[in-house]
């Protein structure tokens, strides 16, 4: 009879905890048109743990290669994991990907307009740009055309500079577009280059960098990267990593890079630099 008693009790008062205490909500979806294609695309948003969003800064992030918003939905690049360090987070299906509706653009032009308008629909005037790899296209295209954005700084986590690294167009032959352009197709790469782009970015540019690059053969890339946001002056500040800023590079004078074992931690890593651009 006790041990029903006592079970009855924790029973009840676990159940008085679970009314007091619901779970809370922490993310939203909506649509947005994107104005150039007329696709509707999926956006979420995801926001801290028992905090509401009120005159917290945002963070918009752009997926690598062909991939969609569920790339941050749990694991090692979970939005909400940076939510929790103390944002609004944004994540999104470019055109022809995930949820989406559209044909995909890789990058270019139409998807760059589309991350425009979401945002624009993310209604805050405190705003970061989180890049992953080849979302670095995306990401500097917008902000390159688009200068008016409401947006702060750019982080770029190991994003392809230009045609060699992402269409194979030189001996290493690595990249996920080999297949898609002719490297001597200038109309397609002249919308899909970061290091073009790059040079024209008007807001801080911090690129992350571990020493071994997530898909190239070497960290080139981030020198070219870096030196040309730095001698396109467009941007008073450039960075990699913790290093000094508006440095220039070359092959000798590489700094010491990000340890690959640091990687587990990136988003919370991302979030300590977006807390200090911000």
């Amino acid at each position: 009879m006790k041990t029903i008693l006592t079970s009855i009790i924790v029973a009840s008062i676990l159940l008085i905890a679970c009314e007091a205490s619901p779970q809370e909500t922490t993310s939203s979806e909506w649509w947005v048109t994107n104005p150039t294609s007329g696709a509707q695309l999926y956006v979420k948003k995801y926001t801290p743990d028992n905090v509401t969003d009120e005159a917290l800064s945002t963070l918009v992030l752009v997926p690598g290669g062909n991939g969609d918003s569920s790339k941050f939905g749990k694991g090692r690049y979970s939005a909400q994991t940076l939510a929790n360090e103390g944002f609004i987070v944004i994540t999104f299906d470019p055109d022809g990907r995930g949820d989406s509706e559209g044909t995909e653009d890789y990058n270019g032009f139409t998807q760059q307009d589309g991350l425009k308008a979401v945002i624009e629909s993310a209604d805050s005037d405190s705003i970061g740009l989180v890049t992953f790899s080849y979302g670095i296209t995306m990401g500097s295209g917008v902000l390159a055309r688009y200068p008016e954005l409401p947006v702060k700084f750019l982080i770029d986590w190991e994003g392809p500079a230009d045609r060699n690294d992402t269409g194979g167009c030189d001996s290493a032959n690595t990249g996920h577009l080999k297949e898609v352009a002719d490297c001597n197709d200038e109309a397609f790469w002249a919308e899909r280059e970061a290091l073009t782009f790059i040079s024209q970015i008007e807001v801080p540019y911090l690129r992350l960098q571990s020493e071994k690059d997530h898909a190239q053969p070497d960290v080139s890339h981030a020198i070219a990267m870096v030196n040309a946001a730095v001698r396109g002056g467009k941007t008073t500040w450039v960075r990699l990593n913790d290093e000094v800023v508006n440095t220039l590079y070359s092959s000798e004078t590489l700094p010491e890079l990000m340890p690959d074992s640091e990687e587990k931690d990136l988003m919370e890593k991302i979030g300590a630099y977006a807390q200090e651009l911000f």
